[in-house]
């Protein structure tokens, strides 16, 4: 068994994940690595990624079951890269292709010349329903744009559409956030990313709010407005299966599941990470024209990270407590050892006594109540 309280997959399975450094302009909130778009550099970018699979395929050594194009906007290039990148990737009995796109960029056109590539799942964008939350991070489009977007993206056939929204934006409240809510599950996108707004240093956001021009929104609000959101989404029929994720039944993404059951996934492009599915993880270089040069010159650097017992301990609770199922202690115990599991079911002791953990079928899970403080709660039982 996995340690995440789920039966292992009877054959273990791979993924690839690709970075698209591009967008057209740099949303006031992020803080991913991306630079605006030069007209010459989308070919060679395809081209350096392209090689780069060609020197590290071998890494890989499972089938690969899901390819997820992020970035950036993978959509603000122009499609024949994204497909020119398919070709060599064995997208053929791959259960998920996944491409990130930007409402403003989606035409039929477009649409149907990735599933022509082998998409078969769209993520996109969203954040919010209410322009003027919108443009004031920087969004390029506006909540029609988005709605017809989605309607765009099932008339090619896509049946498996992923939507984000954030909660927190400045200026937004709870009837502002009930209407993203309502308008976007009444399009029935088969699955919904909800993220709470975070000022990373470097963004707009956090300069507007280091110098006082933002009030951010209250812990209160931010709790209720996170509970709404959990209530709104079982009430539409979603699946709550990890802190953050959504989904209908059968849809939940395969490719970041698979990511917090610490499969070995390889990553192409600039800042891409890569994990072997046992210790070592591989962060390409943040820097598009070293990393062309690099590849050109026969490799790309990267910083290679070789975990420790530890490390690999404290991943499984920080990824398997986010997720509905949790951490399956005899598992964790079978992989890492007893005294790990000891350690963690001792420090586990106050929090289920007060509700803020249980134990069902041997595993150790947050409640869907609980997950807003989930980060402190994981913190208190890590090992050392």
């Amino acid at each position: 068994m996995w340690p995440f309280g789920q039966n292992r997959y009877t054959i273990i399975m791979a993924g690839i994940y690709i970075h698209i450094p591009y967008c057209h302009s740099k949303c006031a909130y992020c803080d991913f690595y991306s630079i605006p778009s030069h007209k010459s550099e989308p070919a060679l970018i395809s081209d350096a990624i392209i090689q780069e699979w060609d020197y590290r395929k071998n890494e890989i050594t499972e089938p690969v079951e899901t390819i997820y194009i992020g970035g950036g906007t993978p959509s603000c290039i122009p499609s024949q890269h994204i497909s020119d990148i398919l070709a060599q990737l064995p997208v053929t009995g791959c259960k998920e292709v996944t491409i990130e796109v930007n409402p403003e960029d989606v035409t039929p056109d477009l649409i149907c010349r990735y599933v022509d590539a082998g998409v078969n799942r769209v993520s996109m964008g969203i954040q919010s329903l209410i322009d003027g939350e919108l443009e004031y991070v920087g969004r390029r489009h506006t909540a029609s744009q988005a709605l017809e977007a989605i309607d765009i993206i099932r008339r090619a056939g896509i049946n498996n559409i992923s939507c984000d929204l954030i909660f927190g934006l400045p200026g937004q409240d709870i009837d502002t956030w009930k209407h993203s809510l309502t308008v976007l599950t009444d399009k029935h996108p088969e699955h919904i990313s909800a993220y709470m707004l975070s000022y990373e240093p470097g963004t707009r956001l956090h300069a507007r709010l280091s110098s006082g021009k933002i009030v951010p929104s209250s812990e209160e609000l931010l709790e209720y407005m996170y509970g709404m959101l959990c209530a709104h989404m079982k009430e539409s029929g979603y699946l709550h299966y990890e802190i953050s994720n959504f989904s209908l039944p059968g849809f939940r993404s395969v490719h970041n599941s698979n990511y917090w059951k610490d499969m070995q996934y390889l990553g192409l492009g600039p800042s891409a990470v890569s994990f072997d599915g046992r210790s070592v993880r591989r962060t390409n270089l943040s820097d598009i024209r070293k990393y062309i040069k690099d590849i050109q010159n026969g490799g790309a650097l990267a910083m290679v990270e070789h975990e420790t017992t530890v490390d690999r301990v404290n991943d499984a609770l920080l990824v398997g407590l986010r997720t509905m199922s949790g951490v399956n202690i005899d598992s964790l115990s079978q992989a890492y050892g007893d005294t790990y599991a000891r350690s963690i079911m001792n420090a586990a002791d106050s929090f289920l006594q007060r509700g803020l953990l249980i134990l069902r079928d041997g595993s150790l899970i947050v409640p869907e109540s609980e997950w807003m403080v989930c980060d402190m709660i994981i913190r208190e039982l890590f090992v050392s």
